[in-house]
């Protein structure tokens, strides 16, 4: 099961006189990755390499360094790290000496891999998105017992009867929310799939 990040963390180390500070976030989007990257990059630093993984899709750069030295490895420490949805940004100022390509990818693959590992961490949980709609008597118990059942409420929308609610829960759990839901409102109130 993958894992993300719970909030934004660091890591700084210095490697043969040159600095490298990694920063990590949870990003929810490719466009959150990159406005995260481009937020924290640093103009005066002579790399700013990166990397970013949101489910199936993920991206790297370089920034200048050797080709496949940086942002390869730290998209590398992010899948070793079985983190989902993160970016890593590792900042480099340049000391003097040569590093060398097997040096710069353990520099930056070693510094985003430190930087996660030391990271809180979350896993991440598969959830079922679903809609019902309750009477204004049954939304408190229900509400109630969402978080028995690792339900998250997304969105609730009133009329002049009740809510017409939006949920997400793991898979497995979808039935329990199915049967509680037919218990509160005497069947009345059907669970649906959100599609």
């Amino acid at each position: 099961m993958p894992f993300t990040l719970l909030g934004p963390c660091d890591y700084r180390e210095d490697i043969r006189k040159s600095r490298f500070i990694a920063l990590a976030a949870p990003v929810a989007s490719a466009a959150e990755a990159q406005a995260f990257i481009a937020l924290h990059s640093d103009a005066s630093a002579s790399h700013n390499c990166w990397a970013w993984k949101v489910g199936q899709h993920y991206r790297f750069n370089d920034d200048g360094e050797p080709g496949g030295t940086a942002g390869r490895p730290i998209l590398a420490a992010i899948e070793a790290q079985d983190m989902d949805h993160v970016a890593v940004l590792v900042i480099r100022w340049y000391g003097g000496i040569q590093l060398g390509t097997g040096g710069l990818a353990r520099a930056y693959g070693g510094s985003a891999n430190k930087c996660l590992q030391a990271a809180p961490c979350l896993e991440l949980i598969a959830r079922e998105h679903c809609r019902c709609h309750c009477l204004f008597a049954e939304l408190p118990l229900l509400k109630a017992r969402l978080a028995d059942l690792d339900c998250l409420l997304e969105n609730q929308a009133y009329d002049a009867t009740g809510a017409e609610l939006s949920l997400a829960l793991p898979a497995q759990r979808v039935a329990e929310l199915q049967e509680l839901l037919a218990g509160i409102s005497r069947g009345r109130s059907i669970l649906q799939r959100a599609h």
